[in-house]
């Protein structure tokens, strides 16, 4: 998530244009049921085949078009090369090399314009993610028209660059450009949202103001709880690949299981409430409905949605969680568990989102914070072996859906008073220096510090400038940074809290600075990189000797094509060996730069490789693992204090490659943002693959959401970091797995570039995720909040999420 770290960047940071068909959080509509598909959801297969037939239909006609094109000569065959010019104009926009940009873009556009046009006509809305590869030049076409506009309008040809910015958006009304961060922008709405921009001096979104309907779910038939699955059926291969539940009395397990949980797909069509609005259900979008706070549509349209049956009961457990039916919603989780253990969605990013195992531990995060329910989940578990891939053909799921039972009374005592268990004799020690970490018999981990236990409660510090941005050239180094010019560094020493958040400085707000800030919360450390500006080490030496706060110290190891040599368009490629030598002498200057530093706690190489992005760890996770195993090697060379090295990894993908190719890497760090739930058994995952600590190298939630109030969104963002500090404390040393050494929060402050302007604070959603309304805002990601900006980079607004951390952080 972490696309930033101050990494200059050739191509402008757009917003994404969220299609209907993005909304549902973790899940996409392509989800797959490995176990043998209900004769419902068989129905729905046949009903998507005739769509699949006249998509195929108009992929053709695409095609065919596109060959008549080129048999009259009017393109060359496949029009490779768009993508070309689209690259390099980003590149020379950055440069602010005008004439060559006008070059690039206007040869792309006379080559492929007749194509483009001809696929634009084809289209009458959005195509989707998968397909876009069959309108590459489309978008290209479109895309250097934008990049045109921009060129003009930074030559401050205003009228000009409105004409370009127009033809675009006439023209290719439904063209997408790639972020290369991952998600598709609308050239059509951000061409729009400029020529505005130029017309009137301010940004607009074109976010519209719709009414908020909020409801909840009042069922018509809530059924029995908990539900005696062995009086209705047979579980049969629990805890083998072979697992599966036989129903024997469908009506008595529907009558049991009440409305909206499955197999009863009756009792909500005599739902009084249902019947009144059921001739409206079929005009609403099943994905967009979801995650908005009309849950009782909601939760009828999700009954009905043409999903598998598998996703459907999971998002009915959601909203029936929303509504606070929690009875209802641990139902509903549970009957995942039994019917649809192995189902499989995607995430925005295309990765195997495993619906069974998130069912699981919502339910254990439910019956863990109701303990009015009585009930503890004996037993159960969901094993995927080799799920840490992008390949679910090779899937194979070990399933035991446990058991339901009432808890005892010394069950009820003992989870009032949890006991650290004990722990052994130390069997591993790594390091040798004041930095240390030690393994004890019982498998768990300690991270010392000055022969001290110590919990990493980090936050990344980034404090940019309102108005600054990687993208245009303009980021300055923060560590360096004295707009004010009164020898003091900007945040960390001259920030002040806008108390009563009037985003003026009134009497008696005095500059605090973020580092007091920091201490007062409770921060012990902090994460940043040495590239891609040389930091200030003054500042860092002030920062550990007077308010006690360390560093870990990344180097991006070819991430963004950071440090390789490579350039952005190829991305660094593991298998090289000159861009290896140069990664290998970047963090060689890190370590060799900082490796006196007392105030250097752990060293990060890379940030979210293997989600590929300016490299192809993606496409080559072993070959990038076994790289990072060899810095890590290098560092312990160059290092006399052997402090540990962390390698920062994507959630869990690759986990099993990580673990095959990586010995001499002491932690496993992972920016995993899985909801408000907490990590969902990362740790546990860890263990069993890795046995490594672990620390979570980023995490946290927005504290903006549409349709939401200032209040409820900070109090989600709160409520958010109180439940992931809670799973990372409770499989600590002596606790749950065991291994968690802490977490990084991310982040300290608001930053304003990374959607569209960089002096506007951007409210649409970049793209779907597990938050309150179904979407990350990432310019909202700050644990402090620079007000309206105008007092920029001083003024800090405390958000609740801070004052969650000074309790959490101060009293242990």
């Amino acid at each position: 998530m972490n696309t930033g770290h101050n990494v200059t960047m050739s191509q402008r940071h757009k917003a994404t244009l969220l299609r209907p068909s993005d909304y549902g959080g973790q899940a996409r509509p392509q989800c797959h049921n490995v176990t043998k598909t209900p004769s419902f959801v068989l129905r729905t297969t046949a009903g998507r085949q005739g769509r699949k037939l006249k998509a195929g239909i108009r992929i053709l006609f695409i095609f065919a078009g596109a060959l008549v094109l080129w048999c009259s000569g009017a393109v060359p065959a496949f029009a490779q090369g768009s993508s070309d010019y689209v690259n390099k104009a980003w590149s020379e926009l950055g440069k602010r090399n005008f004439d060559k940009v006008y070059e690039l873009t206007n040869e792309c556009i006379d080559k492929f314009h007749k194509e483009a046009d001809g696929l634009a006509k084809t289209l009458s809305s959005f195509p989707p993610q998968d397909k876009m590869g069959l309108y590459k030049i489309m978008n290209d076409v479109a895309t250097c028209y934008f990049i045109k506009g921009e060129a003009l309008m930074r030559q401050n040809k205003r009228q000009e660059a409105k004409r370009v910015f127009k033809e675009a958006a006439d023209k290719y009304p439904f063209a997408q450009s790639w972020d290369p961060r991952g998600w598709f922008w609308s050239i059509k709405e951000k061409s729009e949202a400029t020529i505005k921009k130029l017309e009137t001096g301010k940004v607009s979104e074109g976010i519209k103001k719709e009414k908020v309907i909020i409801t909840k779910v009042n069922l018509y038939d809530e059924g029995a709880f908990p539900v005696d699955y062995d009086k209705y059926g047979e579980f049969t291969g629990v805890g083998t690949k072979n697992y599966k539940y036989i129903i024997k009395d469908p009506v008595g397990l529907s009558k049991a299981a009440g409305e909206g949980i499955y197999p009863n797909t009756s009792s909500v069509k005599f739902d009084p409430a249902f019947v009144k609005i059921k001739k409206k259900m079929f005009s609403i979008n099943h994905w967009k409905i979801l995650n908005s706070r009309d849950l009782s549509t909601a939760f009828y349209k999700w009954n009905l949605a043409p999903e598998p049956q598998g996703v459907r009961q999971f998002y009915i457990a959601d909203i029936l969680e929303r509504s606070g039916l929690i009875e209802q919603a641990v139902k509903a989780y549970y009957a995942v568990l039994v019917h649809f253990p192995r189902t499989v969605g995607w995430t925005y990013w295309k990765t195997p989102w495993y619906i069974g195992k998130a069912a699981l531990y919502r339910l254990k995060y439910l019956l863990d914070k109701y303990p009015r329910l009585g009930l503890s989940l004996k037993g159960a578990s969901i094993k995927v072996v080799n799920g840490f891939d992008n390949n679910i053909r090779n899937d194979i799921f070990i399933v035991n859906p446990g058991k339901l039972i009432r808890k005892t009374f010394i069950e009820n005592i003992c989870r009032i008073w949890k006991r650290k268990r004990k722990l052994g004799n130390v069997v591993k020690t790594r390091g040798s220096g004041r930095v240390k970490l030690l393994k004890y018999a019982g498998g768990d981990w300690r991270l010392l510090v000055n022969n001290k236990p110590f919990i990493v409660k980090a936050v990344t510090y980034s404090p940019t400038k309102v108005g600054e941005s990687p993208d245009e050239g303009t980021l300055e180094n923060w560590t360096t940074q004295d707009i004010n010019e009164n020898g003091l560094i900007d945040g960390p020493y001259d920030a002040w809290v806008d108390k009563n958040e009037n985003n003026d400085q009134d009497s008696g707000e005095k500059p605090v600075g973020d580092f007091q800030l920091m201490k007062d919360m409770g921060v012990n450390a902090i994460r940043v990189y040495h590239q891609p500006f040389k930091l200030n080490k003054k500042l860092f030496r002030q920062m550990y000797e007077k308010y006690g706060i360390y560093i870990l110290l990344g180097d991006f190891l070819g991430k963004y094509a950071i440090g390789s040599g490579a350039t952005w368009e190829k991305g660094t490629d593991y298998d090289d060996l000159s861009q290896q030598k140069n990664m290998l002498d970047s963090v060689r200057k890190m370590v060799l730069e900082f490796k006196d530093e007392p105030y250097v706690l752990i060293w990060i190489l890379g940030n979210e490789n293997v989600y590929g992005l300016g490299c192809n760890a993606d496409k080559k996770p072993e070959s990038f693992f076994k790289f990072a195993n060899k810095a890590a090697r290098l560092i312990k060379e160059l290092d006399p204090l052997k402090r540990p090295v962390l390698l920062a990894s994507g959630d869990a993908l690759y986990l099993d490659v990580f673990a095959k190719n990586c010995p001499d890497i002491d932690i496993f760090g992972t920016n995993a943002y899985r909801g408000h739930y907490g990590f969902l058994g990362l740790f546990d995952e860890v263990k069993s693959a890795a046995d490594k600590p672990v620390i979570i190298t980023e995490y946290g939630a927005p504290s903006y959401y549409k349709g939401y109030t200032k209040k409820e969104s900070q109090d989600y963002q709160a409520m958010y970091h109180r439940n992931a500090w809670r799973d990372i404390y409770h499989n600590s040393c002596g606790f749950g797995a065991g291994n968690s050494l802490g977490g990084i929060a991310f982040e300290w402050l608001d930053e304003w570039w990374k959607a569209y302007e960089p002096a506007y604070h951007d409210r649409k959603g970049l793209f779907a995720g597990p938050f309150l309304d179904g979407y990350m805002h990432e310019e909202w990601l700050g644990i402090c909040s620079q007000g309206n900006g105008k007092h920029s980079p001083f003024l800090r607004q405390l958000k609740k999420a801070y004052f969650t951390y000074q309790g959490l952080w101060n009293n242990n």
